[in-house]
């Protein structure tokens, strides 16, 4: 491409840091949530939320287990403020649930986000200003001491309208466009802040450090919060939280690296939604989590029902390849992963095993609320015998032998192939039954009669062609009987390759079903099924089946 060497990085590394962090192999415990999708989520939607869809997801993201959420800049928009006092004068936040309102260091901007926090049972005023190279020389104009200054004002003024104001008020700073903030500097005012709000066992002071625009790799991150972790001064009584955007595609891991060089907590939204590429996705982190055995704190049992509350009240659209949510995220087509899938599974059930580790599935589909038959083996005309077998076993009980399971994995491969589409489990099952079930033409043996004696008689009347015709053979067993009869009194030339047979179902009406594998004279295969509360019926229909598919 042209006019790359116009671009240069624009963040600011850190000084020499230990790098504590990468020498830990995953994170160890939950961060502290901030849910900002009706804040930093809102605004940049195309057509931003109506009150009751704000306080319908409101409800929504306490459900979900948020214990914090930033719900707007009430001092920006008439309908943030009258969000924030819906909120507190219906009674809508739990006593466990902190609101959280943004701000930024101006007086009157300060003052009248105090005025929409009265009665707040608890409540933490997000307060920022942006420190960034770029912003004080071109937007502000403003040296490194006045743009320091107007964070230290920002501090007194809330500290001292706290105690004038009814409520429960704690503290968050954020330099704004920390990423492009010198480190050293960025520490100078943070600390500058903190002396102000005189952090303590009472007084627990958030400092969060935004990747307002992601401007690096992810290390480079880690390296800028471990810097600041080491060095914030009152660190026993400061939460290091993380705020990353999306703007290199990396703020998951930006936040993951960010919680291992010292951070403890994480201001993001659902699915990621926010300014341009948007937020660090919340959902992706905490089921990473999940996947490592740690317990996120979030319940996200039921992504189906988490992504429709998403999408019904931002009228966007979770991307099918979306991690965790997306509806092909679990989904194999491949027939050497639908095999490799089913081969898993069946492994877990002979060994009970209660750790989870199967092939090409990061996490158990269930535990996120999605299903198998629907979500996981998709059948189209990439897929296998593996991948159409354990449908047809885990929706409807049908285990077909091995030969026969490859040879419905061509029927199904032709079929979708040609009709250039995804086949639905009920298709799948449809066309098995149409192939191979309970064929009764051109031939169709309509009575069966045995006597043992030196072995077993077998007695068949085969209609064909509106005509019956009856035919006898003896056997070593009912099914031998059955098909020495049908070849000698047919002349064709046919020897039984396989036979299975199962219970298709439980109890006393119970059905059972039988494969009958038919090898003939010039070397074709052929297979059958029958089904029939009578095993012995059932094994001479799929016998007759296979006799049809040949015919």
């Amino acid at each position: 491409m042209k006019n790359f060497d116009k671009y240069a990085p624009g963040f600011f590394a850190a000084p020499q840091t230990q790098m504590r962090w990468a020498q830990k192999n995953h994170i160890e415990q939950a961060p502290i949530w901030c849910s900002v999708d009706l804040r930093d989520g809102n605004q940049s939607l195309v057509v931003p939320m109506s009150l009751e869809q704000k306080l319908d997801f409101f409800s929504f993201l306490v459900k979900v287990g948020f214990k914090e959420i930033e719900v707007g800049f009430p001092a920006a928009s008439e309908t943030e403020f009258e969000l924030l006092r819906a909120l507190i004068e219906r009674g809508l936040v739990p006593d466990d649930v902190t609101l959280q309102v943004l701000t930024q260091c101006r007086e009157h901007i300060i003052r009248k986000t105090f005025e929409a926090l009265k009665g707040a049972k608890s409540a933490v005023v997000h307060f920022y200003n942006s420190t960034s190279f770029v912003q004080r020389q071109q937007v502000f104009r403003k040296s490194k001491q006045e743009v320091k200054q107007i964070a230290v004002e920002g501090a007194k003024l809330v500290k001292k309208l706290a105690g004038e104001y009814e409520g429960n008020f704690r503290f968050e700073y954020s330099p704004e466009s920390f990423t492009g903030t010198e480190p050293e500097y960025a520490l100078e005012v943070c600390n500058a802040v903190l002396d102000e709000l005189q952090p303590g066992p009472d007084n627990i002071v958030i400092i969060n450090l935004p990747g307002t625009v992601e401007m690096s790799m992810p290390h480079v991150y880690a390296n800028q919060i471990e810097y600041m972790s080491d060095n914030l001064k009152y660190r026993e009584y400061v939460q290091v939280s993380l705020h990353p955007h999306n703007d290199r595609g990396c703020a998951v891991a930006d936040a993951e690296l960010g919680l291992l060089a010292g951070a403890n907590r994480v201001e993001g939204t659902l699915f990621g939604n926010g300014e341009r590429t948007g937020n660090v996705d919340i959902v992706t982190l905490a089921l990473n989590m999940f996947s490592q055995g740690v317990n996120p704190g979030l319940n996200f049992s039921n992504m189906p029902a988490v992504v429709s509350a998403y999408e019904e009240a931002t009228d966007m659209q979770v991307p099918p390849r979306q991690p965790y949510a997306g509806a092909l995220v679990f989904a194999a087509f491949s027939g050497s992963h639908q095999d490799a899938i089913a081969k898993g599974m069946q492994w877990r059930k002979e060994q009970e095993m209660e750790q989870w580790a199967v092939p090409y599935l990061p996490i158990n589909p269930a535990d996120v609320g999605r299903e198998y038959e629907t979500d996981v083996i998709r059948i189209n005309s990439q897929s296998g015998k593996g991948g159409i077998g354990y449908l047809l076993e885990q929706n409807y009980g049908y285990s077909l032998p091995p030969k026969m399971r490859e040879d419905f994995g061509y029927v199904i491969k032709n079929v979708s192939d040609h009709e250039h589409r995804e086949l639905s489990p009920a298709e799948v099952k449809a066309i098995f039954e149409k192939t191979y079930l309970n064929i009764s033409a051109p031939i169709d043996v309509s009575e069966v009669h045995f006597i043992q004696k030196n072995g077993i008689l077998a007695a068949i009347t085969v209609r064909q062609n509106g005509q019956e015709q009856e035919y006898t053979s003896k056997g070593n067993g009912r099914l031998d009987a059955v098909s020495n009869a049908l070849r000698q009194g047919t002349g064709q030339e046919f020897s039984v390759l396989t036979y299975a047979e199962h219970a298709l179902e439980t109890g006393s009406s119970s059905k059972a079903v039988a494969y009958v594998g038919l090898t003939w004279a010039d070397g074709t295969v052929t297979w059958g099924a029958g089904q029939h509360t009578d095993i012995i019926l059932a094994s001479v229909t799929a016998l007759v089946s296979a006799y049809n598919n040949k015919a």
